[in-house]
């Protein structure tokens, strides 16, 4: 007698709608999100699970989506260069379509709504495709690991704390009278003379 085979292990972000569609508007579906983990887009990683709620609310057009999620990215400081953990607050909201008629099983022309996310043929919602989304466009352009962080010393690479500094090295004598010339000041003196440069003369024809 053989055994029979397991189905495949859905995505935990995956969630199977068939069922949804076919009830009447208004119809919900509550799910609870715990520690799930999901490969980000390069190089975004995180650096704690995904927790939070969705709800998927039936529409007379295909879903409504609503996430609250919490997350962290694992970030560098950009004044730093320090490790540090960036706290998420995500909130989706987003109208989902289906891509296959629930009743034909025909597939629905999408070209007139380009960008509507959409169910997948199977009726399923790929929520991690809107949480990736979301992720992205959270992150910080510039995160801190703390709103007065004093960076790095341009000249020895360390932090550049309160205090910190440089014992200036001693000039050679020969050169200290250049220390207060600077170029783009400098002015001929008042009897300075340009150099004679005799005139080519013109070739006789």
């Amino acid at each position: 007698m053989s055994r029979r085979r397991r189905p495949p292990p859905l995505d935990v972000l995956t969630y199977p709608l068939a069922g949804l569609l076919a009830e009447a508007p208004g119809s919900q579906r509550s799910y609870r999100i715990a520690a799930v983990v999901i490969p980000l887009d390069e190089p975004l990683e995180l650096a704690e699970p995904i927790e939070g709620t969705l709800r998927v609310a039936r529409t007379n057009r295909g879903v409504l989506v609503d996430g609250r999620l919490r997350a962290s990215l694992r970030e560098l400081c950009s004044r730093c260069l320090a490790e540090i953990e960036v706290p998420l607050d995500l909130v989706i909201s987003e109208e989902v379509l289906p891509s296959v008629d629930i009743l034909t099983g025909l597939p629905i022309d999408a070209t007139a709504e380009p960008d509507v996310e959409r169910l997948t043929s199977a009726h399923e919602l790929d929520f991690g495709r809107l949480v990736r989304a979301a992720i992205a466009l959270a992150e910080p352009i510039a995160p801190l690991c703390r709103p007065d962080c004093p960076g790095l010393c341009p000249i020895c690479g360390a932090l550049a704390v309160a205090g910190h500094g440089h014992v200036e090295e001693a000039v050679d004598p020969r050169l200290a009278p250049l220390l207060g010339w600077h170029p783009v000041d400098a002015e001929p003196p008042s009897d300075y003379t340009p150099p004679h440069r005799p005139v080519p003369a013109r070739r006789r024809r």
